[in-house]
């Protein structure tokens, strides 16, 4: 009897940001035009590596592939938040709820993976520099990607399956931005304590595990500059570390604090905050990164406007 009265949800209503009309407009503005940026962004890294044979090398393959990731996340999350900024029913249903949890979950873990990989191919280029051809090899660098995609995946995919096996009974409404796991943890009308340590678990295999190899690869990465005896040697081995730095730095930095403690995590507010940080500005920030302080990426850009200038001069003469 007590297992026919828990009922389950059809569907969620996600309580958003804000409730007043005037800010949901103006935030709809502001995040459509966050998330072209972004997709624009990315897309052009991604056509301005696969044009440029100068950039057909081992790093720029997992900035690719980065850039597909973060494209790809944003697009798991806005969508879905700028049609709530102008709906008056914030509906999601429970197959798409489940759908966004895993494709955001999972891209989010590829990530930290992907940036784990990035460190060591750093690590290689400045620490071993006159084997790094020989052992950032194509059939290595595939390899370590797809391990990336698949342990994402499989991790996203055991989360979404225990998470929505939970009873929901009446609750229905989340209160953040989107399906977020914790968020759609907290409305079940069981104890949730197992599924806290399978979170904790996953947070220290799939987070802190490559979080510290790019700790070590740093550590090694730094020691080797320190030894260069030219400051100009030092300034060249760092600027090729400074945008994946950076971007660890944002990465690695917002998801450890929302993560990795359900116990102890932030206000709501906050992590509908860090959500929106992690789903939209930093998807918009890394293509910016890696392009600004980029010598290779920028040079790129401009022989590319230079053959399309050239090329519009031909149709318009």
């Amino acid at each position: 009897m007590e297992q026919d009265n828990q009922t389950w949800v059809h569907e969620f209503i996600l309580l958003g940001l804000s409730s007043d009309w005037d800010t949901q407009v103006s935030l709809f503005i502001l995040f459509l035009l966050m998330y072209l940026v972004t997709v624009l962004g990315n897309f052009l890294i991604i056509v301005l590596i696969r044009l440029d044979s100068r950039l057909h090398t081992p790093m720029y393959f997992f900035l690719t592939n980065l850039s597909l990731v973060d494209a790809s996340y944003a697009t798991s999350i806005v969508p879905q938040l700028l049609a709530h900024f102008l709906a008056t029913h914030k509906a999601i249903p429970f197959l798409s709820c489940a759908a966004q949890l895993f494709f955001s979950l999972g891209l989010g873990g590829i990530e930290f993976l992907l940036l784990a990989v990035m460190a060591y191919d750093r690590y290689v280029a400045v620490c071993d520099p006159l084997r790094y051809s020989v052992i950032m090899h194509a059939g290595l660098c595939t390899r370590l990607v797809i391990t990336s995609w698949v342990s994402g995946s499989i991790n996203s995919l055991v989360h979404t399956a225990i998470t929505f096996q939970l009873p929901m009974c009446t609750n229905k409404y989340i209160d953040h931005i989107s399906c977020e796991i914790l968020a759609v943890v907290r409305l079940a009308c069981v104890d949730i304590s197992s599924n806290e340590i399978v979170i904790m678990v996953s947070s220290i295999v799939l987070l802190m595990t490559p979080f510290f190899l790019v700790l070590l690869s740093y550590i090694q990465i730094i020691s080797t500059i320190l030894k260069i005896q030219s400051t100009e040697g030092r300034r060249k081995a760092f600027h090729t570390c400074a945008s994946h730095l950076t971007v660890v730095t944002l990465c690695y930095g917002t998801t450890i604090f929302t993560y990795i403690q359900p116990h102890s995590s932030p206000s709501v507010l906050q992590e509908k905050l860090i959500s929106l940080f992690y789903a939209v500005l930093m998807p918009m920030l890394n293509p910016m990164i890696y392009s600004l302080r980029n010598k290779e990426v920028k040079g790129a850009w401009h022989k590319l406007l230079g053959k399309f200038s050239v090329f519009t001069s031909k149709l318009t003469s």
